[in-house]
């Protein structure tokens, strides 16, 4: 559970960056799947979001302790 959170802070914190630099500076989109969960005009706060949410879960990750495999 650990590294699937681990992974999908990772994805949001990459995606919102990306999005913020496409947004910001035009022609970069390295996630371009976060793009449809944004609503109409409001993409830079989207990405904003996406990287709040994903330090959150990254955080919330890192908190977990680690459970020996059985």
């Amino acid at each position: 559970m650990k590294k699937i959170l681990g992974f999908l802070g990772f994805v949001l914190i990459a995606g919102g960056i990306s999005g913020l630099v496409h947004e910001w500076f035009g022609g970069f989109r390295l996630f371009g799947f976060l793009r449809y969960l944004s609503p109409a005009g409001y993409e830079v706060y989207a990405n904003i979001a996406y990287v709040v949410v994903g330090v959150a879960v990254a955080l919330y990750a890192d908190s977990l302790k680690d459970t020996p495999a059985k």
